[in-house]
């Protein structure tokens, strides 16, 4: 596994740098397959990439928009991180409508909409049930207990090896998430991270001998680059 940790000195500097990553990461995609399927984290730390992204001269009709993981909300929800995405980067450059492809939650039922989504995986990579999708590059975040997407500490959704798409949980909220051995099929996957809260979870992802299921974001080893962009106040003590 190719992996990179990078300490920026703050959160502008960290936002500046994963636009640069990330626009690499899309030329390169292009240039292998003349397209380039990404899949977006939600939260706070990614939006402003979104926003930087936006200002951007980019053949979107050739990048895929999928998400890795959703709350179990409409997409009008303020909570929602397809909604964030939309209005931070896609609704202001005119996306593509068919080039989005959003997480369903609209079923009543995660589960079946958990399904359905991996349906859409499967049909628009061309991969056989069973089998999971690469894609090229895959956004995540951390949160303050090590998660990353809606994989939980010590959630049963961890452990699905299964299917690309499962159903996390989060305080008996139920999410829609890709599973750990799909996001390990990616590309590449890169770790925006910031803040002094995420120290004590950057320890332990970073250590040697902490356990998987306690510290989730410790399981993405993935077949491509792994990429860790921190700024300073988050990775001062990652070594």
């Amino acid at each position: 596994m190719n992996k990179r940790v990078e300490v920026l000195p703050d959160k502008t500097a960290l936002i500046g740098r994963s636009l640069q990553v990330v626009r690499e990461k899309i030329q390169q995609a292009l240039e292998a397959s003349d397209r380039c399927t990404i899949a977006l984290a939600g939260g706070s730390t990614p939006k402003p990439l979104y926003e930087s992204l936006a200002t951007c001269d980019l053949p979107w009709e050739k990048i895929h928009i999928f998400w890795g993981d959703e709350r179990y909300v409409p997409p009008e929800d303020p909570e929602s991180n397809q909604r964030m995405a939309c209005e931070a980067w896609l609704d202001p450059v005119d996306f593509p409508a068919a080039n989005i492809h959003p997480i369903p939650t609209g079923a009543g039922d995660p589960a079946a909409d958990a399904k359905q989504y991996e349906q859409q995986l499967q049909q628009f990579f061309q991969v056989p049930p069973g089998e999971f999708p690469a894609l090229d590059l895959i956004l995540l975040g951390i949160g303050d207990d090590a998660h990353t997407a809606s994989l939980f500490p010590q959630t049963p959704a961890l452990k699905v090896s299964d299917s690309p798409v499962t159903v996390g949980n989060k305080d008996g909220h139920p999410r829609i998430t890709f599973t750990v051995p799909l996001i390990n099929q990616a590309h590449c996957v890169i770790f925006l991270v910031s803040g002094a809260g995420k120290q004590d979870a950057l320890a332990q992802i970073f250590a040697s001998d902490a356990d998987d299921f306690t510290y989730p974001a410790r399981l993405v080893q993935p077949q491509g680059e792994l990429w860790w962009l921190l700024d300073e106040a988050a990775g001062r003590q990652v070594k």
